[in-house]
Protein backbone atom coordinates (compact mmCIF):
# COMPACT_ATOMS: atom_id res chain seq x y z
CA UNK A 1 0.00 0.00 0.00
CA UNK A 2 1.47 3.20 -1.12
CA UNK A 3 1.89 5.62 1.46
CA UNK A 4 0.42 9.58 1.16
CA UNK A 5 2.03 12.28 2.16
CA UNK A 6 0.59 14.42 5.05
CA UNK A 7 0.14 17.54 2.74
CA UNK A 8 -2.44 15.41 0.76
CA UNK A 9 -4.16 13.58 3.21
CA UNK A 10 -4.67 17.19 4.58
CA UNK A 11 -6.36 18.49 1.70
CA UNK A 12 -8.09 15.12 1.46
CA UNK A 13 -9.94 15.96 4.73
CA UNK A 14 -10.97 19.56 3.74
CA UNK A 15 -12.34 18.48 0.76
CA UNK A 16 -14.35 15.92 2.65
CA UNK A 17 -15.64 18.83 5.05
CA UNK A 18 -16.32 21.30 2.37
CA UNK A 19 -18.67 18.80 0.73
CA UNK A 20 -20.36 17.95 3.72
CA UNK A 21 -21.16 21.68 4.37
CA UNK A 22 -22.17 22.13 0.80
CA UNK A 23 -25.14 19.13 1.46
CA UNK A 24 -26.05 20.89 4.50
CA UNK A 25 -27.58 23.74 2.37
CA UNK A 26 -27.10 26.60 4.68
CA UNK A 27 -25.24 29.53 3.37
CA UNK A 28 -25.17 32.11 5.72
CA UNK A 29 -22.48 33.65 7.58
CA UNK A 30 -20.49 32.48 10.12
CA UNK A 31 -22.03 33.28 13.55
CA UNK A 32 -25.08 35.36 12.30
CA UNK A 33 -27.34 32.12 13.24
CA UNK A 34 -25.82 32.84 16.83
CA UNK A 35 -26.62 36.37 16.70
CA UNK A 36 -30.00 35.96 15.74
CA UNK A 37 -30.97 33.84 17.77
CA UNK A 38 -29.63 36.23 20.66
CA UNK A 39 -31.15 38.89 19.10
CA UNK A 40 -35.14 36.87 19.43
CA UNK A 41 -34.26 35.49 22.84
CA UNK A 42 -33.76 39.25 23.63
CA UNK A 43 -36.79 40.66 22.37
CA UNK A 44 -38.36 38.29 24.57
CA UNK A 45 -38.24 39.73 27.43
CA UNK A 46 -38.83 43.06 26.18
CA UNK A 47 -41.93 42.03 24.45
CA UNK A 48 -43.57 40.39 27.86
CA UNK A 49 -42.28 44.13 29.81
CA UNK A 50 -43.35 46.05 27.06
CA UNK A 51 -46.95 46.32 29.14
CA UNK A 52 -45.59 47.45 32.50
CA UNK A 53 -43.84 50.87 33.35
CA UNK A 54 -39.30 51.16 33.64
CA UNK A 55 -38.77 52.30 37.19
CA UNK A 56 -38.31 55.19 35.67
CA UNK A 57 -41.11 56.18 34.94
CA UNK A 58 -42.69 54.85 37.88
CA UNK A 59 -44.86 57.99 39.90
CA UNK A 60 -42.33 59.24 42.34
CA UNK A 61 -44.01 59.35 46.27
CA UNK A 62 -44.86 62.93 46.58
CA UNK A 63 -42.79 65.10 49.80
CA UNK A 64 -44.82 65.48 52.43
CA UNK A 65 -46.39 69.17 53.27
CA UNK A 66 -44.24 71.09 56.09
CA UNK A 67 -46.23 71.87 59.16
CA UNK A 68 -46.52 75.22 60.40
CA UNK A 69 -48.03 76.71 63.78
CA UNK A 70 -50.97 79.48 62.81
CA UNK A 71 -53.38 81.59 65.14
CA UNK A 72 -55.56 84.00 64.09
CA UNK A 73 -54.06 86.84 66.34
CA UNK A 74 -57.62 88.85 68.16
CA UNK A 75 -58.18 92.17 66.72
CA UNK A 76 -58.17 95.09 68.55
CA UNK A 77 -58.40 99.21 68.01
CA UNK A 78 -54.90 100.65 68.38
CA UNK A 79 -54.19 104.23 67.87
CA UNK A 80 -51.56 105.02 65.86
CA UNK A 81 -47.85 106.19 67.69
CA UNK A 82 -45.54 108.26 65.72
CA UNK A 83 -42.26 108.83 67.66
CA UNK A 84 -39.94 110.94 66.37
CA UNK A 85 -36.67 112.19 68.40
CA UNK A 86 -35.83 115.34 68.92
CA UNK A 87 -34.38 118.53 71.73
CA UNK A 88 -36.31 121.00 73.13
CA UNK A 89 -35.49 124.55 72.15
CA UNK A 90 -36.67 128.16 73.89
CA UNK A 91 -40.32 129.59 72.60
CA UNK A 92 -38.15 132.73 72.52
CA UNK A 93 -34.41 133.35 72.06
CA UNK A 94 -33.15 137.12 71.68
CA UNK A 95 -29.19 138.36 71.61
CA UNK A 96 -29.75 141.94 73.01
CA UNK A 97 -27.00 144.64 71.60
CA UNK A 98 -26.12 148.20 72.09
CA UNK A 99 -27.16 150.26 69.37
CA UNK A 100 -24.54 152.92 70.16
CA UNK A 101 -20.30 152.95 71.25
CA UNK A 102 -19.78 153.66 74.83
CA UNK A 103 -18.92 152.92 78.86
CA UNK A 104 -21.20 150.81 80.94
CA UNK A 105 -22.64 152.69 83.66
CA UNK A 106 -25.64 149.91 84.92
CA UNK A 107 -25.84 146.35 84.87
CA UNK A 108 -28.50 145.54 87.25
CA UNK A 109 -29.17 141.71 85.66
CA UNK A 110 -27.06 138.67 86.00
CA UNK A 111 -27.28 135.32 84.84
CA UNK A 112 -30.32 132.91 85.76
CA UNK A 113 -32.46 136.34 86.33
CA UNK A 114 -35.58 136.53 85.29
CA UNK A 115 -36.81 139.81 83.94
CA UNK A 116 -40.01 141.43 82.49
CA UNK A 117 -41.01 143.08 79.23
CA UNK A 118 -38.86 146.60 79.63
CA UNK A 119 -36.58 145.66 82.36
CA UNK A 120 -33.53 147.73 82.07
CA UNK A 121 -30.86 144.89 81.19
CA UNK A 122 -28.13 147.52 80.31
CA UNK A 123 -27.37 151.45 80.02
CA UNK A 124 -24.08 153.11 78.68
CA UNK A 125 -22.67 155.89 80.32
CA UNK A 126 -24.39 159.24 78.93
CA UNK A 127 -24.19 162.37 81.24
CA UNK A 128 -24.44 164.80 78.09
CA UNK A 129 -27.46 162.98 76.90
CA UNK A 130 -28.83 163.16 80.34
CA UNK A 131 -27.72 167.09 80.55
CA UNK A 132 -29.74 167.52 77.20
CA UNK A 133 -33.09 165.98 78.32
CA UNK A 134 -32.94 168.19 81.45
CA UNK A 135 -32.31 170.90 79.44
CA UNK A 136 -35.19 170.17 76.67
CA UNK A 137 -37.61 169.57 79.72
CA UNK A 138 -37.05 173.21 81.09
CA UNK A 139 -37.35 174.87 77.67
CA UNK A 140 -41.02 172.96 77.44
CA UNK A 141 -41.77 174.31 81.03
CA UNK A 142 -40.71 177.84 79.91
CA UNK A 143 -42.85 177.47 76.02
CA UNK A 144 -45.35 176.42 78.17
CA UNK A 145 -45.64 179.35 80.30
CA UNK A 146 -45.04 181.96 77.37
CA UNK A 147 -47.94 180.35 75.43
CA UNK A 148 -50.55 180.65 78.10
CA UNK A 149 -49.68 183.94 78.61
CA UNK A 150 -50.25 184.74 74.98
CA UNK A 151 -53.70 182.98 75.69
CA UNK A 152 -54.23 185.47 78.66
CA UNK A 153 -53.35 188.65 76.64
CA UNK A 154 -54.80 187.16 73.23
CA UNK A 155 -58.36 186.75 75.36
CA UNK A 156 -58.05 190.57 76.40
CA UNK A 157 -56.99 192.09 73.16
CA UNK A 158 -53.88 192.74 74.26
CA UNK A 159 -51.68 190.55 72.07
CA UNK A 160 -51.95 190.23 68.02
CA UNK A 161 -53.01 186.98 66.97
CA UNK A 162 -49.67 186.42 64.87
CA UNK A 163 -47.86 186.64 68.43
CA UNK A 164 -50.25 183.80 69.61
CA UNK A 165 -49.23 181.80 66.61
CA UNK A 166 -45.45 182.34 67.21
CA UNK A 167 -45.71 181.07 70.86
CA UNK A 168 -47.85 177.80 69.71
CA UNK A 169 -44.73 177.06 67.50
CA UNK A 170 -42.21 177.91 69.91
CA UNK A 171 -43.92 175.09 72.12
CA UNK A 172 -44.11 172.48 69.81
CA UNK A 173 -40.33 173.08 68.82
CA UNK A 174 -39.51 172.49 72.68
CA UNK A 175 -41.30 169.55 72.84
CA UNK A 176 -39.58 168.02 69.40
CA UNK A 177 -36.15 168.85 71.06
CA UNK A 178 -36.76 167.21 73.93
CA UNK A 179 -38.48 164.01 71.99
CA UNK A 180 -34.92 163.80 70.40
CA UNK A 181 -32.95 164.15 73.17
CA UNK A 182 -35.01 161.21 75.43
CA UNK A 183 -34.46 158.92 71.99
CA UNK A 184 -30.72 159.91 71.94
CA UNK A 185 -30.58 159.19 75.64
CA UNK A 186 -32.69 156.00 75.10
CA UNK A 187 -30.04 154.11 72.60
CA UNK A 188 -27.82 154.15 75.75
CA UNK A 189 -30.38 151.56 77.32
CA UNK A 190 -30.69 147.69 76.61
CA UNK A 191 -33.87 146.72 77.62
CA UNK A 192 -35.91 143.14 77.47
CA UNK A 193 -38.22 142.46 74.81
CA UNK A 194 -40.10 140.01 76.28
CA UNK A 195 -40.42 138.06 79.81
CA UNK A 196 -37.54 135.66 79.88
CA UNK A 197 -34.58 134.52 81.59
CA UNK A 198 -31.07 135.80 81.07
CA UNK A 199 -29.25 133.25 79.94
CA UNK A 200 -25.89 134.59 79.51
CA UNK A 201 -24.24 138.21 80.12
CA UNK A 202 -20.51 137.87 78.40
CA UNK A 203 -20.13 142.14 79.69
CA UNK A 204 -18.73 143.35 82.85
CA UNK A 205 -19.74 146.74 84.51
CA UNK A 206 -16.91 149.61 83.14
CA UNK A 207 -16.46 147.44 79.89
CA UNK A 208 -16.35 149.72 77.07
CA UNK A 209 -18.53 148.14 74.26
CA UNK A 210 -18.92 149.12 70.48
CA UNK A 211 -21.65 149.76 68.67
CA UNK A 212 -23.78 146.49 67.86
CA UNK A 213 -21.88 144.63 70.37
CA UNK A 214 -23.77 141.17 72.03
CA UNK A 215 -24.26 142.63 76.21
CA UNK A 216 -26.68 139.56 77.11
CA UNK A 217 -28.92 136.50 75.79
CA UNK A 218 -32.32 136.61 76.59
CA UNK A 219 -34.66 133.48 76.64
CA UNK A 220 -38.77 132.84 76.71
CA UNK A 221 -38.97 129.32 78.12
CA UNK A 222 -42.49 129.18 78.94
CA UNK A 223 -43.57 127.09 76.99
CA UNK A 224 -40.73 125.28 76.10
CA UNK A 225 -40.20 123.75 72.44
CA UNK A 226 -40.02 120.43 71.64
CA UNK A 227 -38.76 119.87 67.95
CA UNK A 228 -38.66 116.78 65.92
CA UNK A 229 -38.95 115.88 62.43
CA UNK A 230 -41.69 113.68 61.20
CA UNK A 231 -41.23 111.80 57.51
CA UNK A 232 -43.41 112.15 54.61
CA UNK A 233 -45.26 109.10 55.06
CA UNK A 234 -46.35 109.85 58.47
CA UNK A 235 -47.36 114.04 58.02
CA UNK A 236 -50.69 113.10 56.90
CA UNK A 237 -51.47 111.77 60.44
CA UNK A 238 -50.87 114.46 62.64
CA UNK A 239 -52.39 118.45 62.81
CA UNK A 240 -51.94 120.94 64.80
CA UNK A 241 -53.83 120.32 68.15
CA UNK A 242 -52.96 116.80 68.93
CA UNK A 243 -51.72 116.28 72.07
CA UNK A 244 -48.04 114.59 72.12
CA UNK A 245 -46.29 113.16 74.93
CA UNK A 246 -42.44 114.03 75.53
CA UNK A 247 -39.70 111.75 76.98
CA UNK A 248 -36.27 113.65 77.64
CA UNK A 249 -33.61 112.07 78.36
CA UNK A 250 -33.08 112.26 81.82
CA UNK A 251 -36.55 110.19 81.59
CA UNK A 252 -38.75 112.83 82.43
CA UNK A 253 -42.46 112.65 81.02
CA UNK A 254 -44.30 115.77 79.66
CA UNK A 255 -47.48 116.48 77.83
CA UNK A 256 -47.48 118.97 75.31
CA UNK A 257 -49.76 120.34 72.19
CA UNK A 258 -48.82 119.95 68.50
CA UNK A 259 -48.46 123.93 67.66
CA UNK A 260 -46.92 124.52 64.66
CA UNK A 261 -46.15 121.49 61.07
CA UNK A 262 -44.22 122.60 58.60
CA UNK A 263 -45.07 122.64 55.16
CA UNK A 264 -41.92 123.23 53.33
CA UNK A 265 -39.94 119.79 53.30
CA UNK A 266 -36.18 119.51 54.25
CA UNK A 267 -34.35 118.45 51.31
CA UNK A 268 -32.19 116.62 52.37
CA UNK A 269 -33.98 114.24 54.63
CA UNK A 270 -37.50 114.99 52.86
CA UNK A 271 -38.93 115.43 56.30
CA UNK A 272 -40.78 117.83 58.06
CA UNK A 273 -40.55 120.25 61.18
CA UNK A 274 -42.65 119.40 63.64
CA UNK A 275 -43.32 121.74 67.10
CA UNK A 276 -45.02 120.83 70.54
CA UNK A 277 -45.73 123.25 73.04
CA UNK A 278 -44.66 122.59 76.71
CA UNK A 279 -46.31 124.35 80.01
CA UNK A 280 -42.98 125.02 81.79
CA UNK A 281 -44.02 127.86 84.29
CA UNK A 282 -41.65 127.23 86.75
CA UNK A 283 -38.51 127.01 83.67
CA UNK A 284 -37.14 123.48 85.04
CA UNK A 285 -37.03 121.93 81.25
CA UNK A 286 -34.22 123.72 79.91
CA UNK A 287 -33.17 123.93 76.08
CA UNK A 288 -31.34 121.92 74.28
CA UNK A 289 -32.45 118.75 76.23
CA UNK A 290 -32.50 115.92 73.63
CA UNK A 291 -36.42 114.59 73.57
CA UNK A 292 -38.20 111.69 71.57
CA UNK A 293 -41.50 112.87 70.42
CA UNK A 294 -44.67 110.64 70.77
CA UNK A 295 -47.55 111.77 68.81
CA UNK A 296 -51.23 110.42 68.77
CA UNK A 297 -52.92 109.56 65.38
CA UNK A 298 -56.07 108.37 64.88
CA UNK A 299 -57.12 105.08 66.54
CA UNK A 300 -57.04 101.99 63.62
CA UNK A 301 -57.93 98.04 63.69
CA UNK A 302 -54.79 96.23 64.27
CA UNK A 303 -53.50 92.99 65.56
CA UNK A 304 -50.37 92.71 68.18
CA UNK A 305 -47.69 90.44 67.32
CA UNK A 306 -44.37 89.01 67.96
CA UNK A 307 -41.36 90.92 66.57
CA UNK A 308 -40.13 87.36 65.34
CA UNK A 309 -43.48 87.01 63.20
CA UNK A 310 -42.70 89.57 60.78
CA UNK A 311 -40.34 88.59 57.85
CA UNK A 312 -39.08 89.22 54.32
CA UNK A 313 -41.57 88.69 51.67
CA UNK A 314 -39.82 88.16 47.90
CA UNK A 315 -39.75 91.30 46.88
CA UNK A 316 -37.53 92.69 50.24
CA UNK A 317 -41.00 94.01 51.97
CA UNK A 318 -41.41 93.71 55.45
CA UNK A 319 -44.81 91.64 56.72
CA UNK A 320 -46.40 88.16 57.45
CA UNK A 321 -46.59 85.13 56.08
CA UNK A 322 -50.38 83.67 56.73
CA UNK A 323 -52.45 80.44 55.59
CA UNK A 324 -55.16 80.62 53.18
CA UNK A 325 -57.80 78.37 52.76
CA UNK A 326 -56.21 75.98 50.68
CA UNK A 327 -53.50 75.39 53.18
CA UNK A 328 -51.31 77.58 50.53
CA UNK A 329 -48.92 80.21 52.16
CA UNK A 330 -49.49 83.64 51.24
CA UNK A 331 -47.62 87.13 52.33
CA UNK A 332 -49.24 90.00 53.66
CA UNK A 333 -47.18 93.67 53.88
CA UNK A 334 -47.80 94.82 57.13
CA UNK A 335 -48.12 98.58 58.56
CA UNK A 336 -46.45 99.63 61.43
CA UNK A 337 -48.96 101.27 63.59
CA UNK A 338 -46.89 100.91 67.20
CA UNK A 339 -43.44 99.50 68.38
CA UNK A 340 -44.42 98.43 72.50
CA UNK A 341 -42.43 96.93 74.79
CA UNK A 342 -44.52 93.61 74.39
CA UNK A 343 -45.04 93.62 70.51
CA UNK A 344 -45.49 94.90 67.45
CA UNK A 345 -48.87 96.55 66.66
CA UNK A 346 -49.48 95.81 62.48
CA UNK A 347 -51.91 97.38 60.11
CA UNK A 348 -53.11 96.05 56.66
CA UNK A 349 -53.49 92.27 58.06
CA UNK A 350 -56.93 90.88 56.92
CA UNK A 351 -59.53 89.74 59.52
CA UNK A 352 -59.78 86.01 58.58
CA UNK A 353 -55.60 85.72 58.12
CA UNK A 354 -54.44 82.96 59.54
CA UNK A 355 -50.97 84.00 60.93
CA UNK A 356 -48.05 81.98 60.66
CA UNK A 357 -46.34 82.75 64.17
CA UNK A 358 -43.81 78.82 63.93
CA UNK A 359 -41.73 77.82 60.51
CA UNK A 360 -42.85 81.51 58.76
CA UNK A 361 -38.90 81.45 57.41
CA UNK A 362 -39.43 77.54 56.03
CA UNK A 363 -42.23 78.16 53.55
CA UNK A 364 -42.30 80.66 50.45
CA UNK A 365 -45.23 82.13 48.79
CA UNK A 366 -47.78 79.48 46.96
CA UNK A 367 -46.13 76.16 48.75
CA UNK A 368 -49.00 74.38 50.22
CA UNK A 369 -48.17 73.33 54.31
CA UNK A 370 -49.88 71.64 56.77
CA UNK A 371 -51.35 73.96 59.38
CA UNK A 372 -51.99 73.24 62.60
CA UNK A 373 -52.95 75.83 65.45
CA UNK A 374 -50.38 76.88 67.78
CA UNK A 375 -50.19 75.73 71.41
CA UNK A 376 -52.58 77.28 74.20
CA UNK A 377 -49.33 79.42 75.77
CA UNK A 378 -48.61 81.26 72.84
CA UNK A 379 -52.25 81.80 72.21
CA UNK A 380 -52.74 83.34 75.70
CA UNK A 381 -49.44 85.67 74.77
CA UNK A 382 -50.93 87.22 71.63
CA UNK A 383 -54.21 87.76 73.73
CA UNK A 384 -52.26 89.41 77.22
CA UNK A 385 -50.12 91.48 74.58
CA UNK A 386 -52.94 92.32 72.94
CA UNK A 387 -54.91 93.41 75.90
CA UNK A 388 -52.27 95.36 77.34
CA UNK A 389 -52.19 97.44 74.09
CA UNK A 390 -55.14 98.68 74.29
CA UNK A 391 -54.93 99.80 78.36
Amino acid sequence: MPKFKFHKLAAVVVLIGFAAWIGTGVFSSVGSASADSKAKAAEQPKTADAGKPKPAEAEQPKATPRTVAVVAPPRRTFARAIRISGLTEADKRAVLATRVAGVIDKLPVKQGQHVKTGDLVLMLAAEEKLSAVSNAKQLLVQRQAELDAAQRLARTGNLPKLQLDTARSNLTSAQSLLETAQAELDRNEVKAPFDGVIDRVPVELGSSVMQGGEVATILSLDPVIARGEVSERDLRYIKIGDEANVRLVNDQTVKGTVRYISRDASSMTRTFRVEVAIPNPEGTIPAGMTAEIALSALPTDAVMLPRSVVTLGDKGDLGIRAVDKDKKVVFFPIDLVDDTPTGLVLGGIPADARVIVAGQELVKEGEVVNPVEADQATIKKLLDEATAGTQ
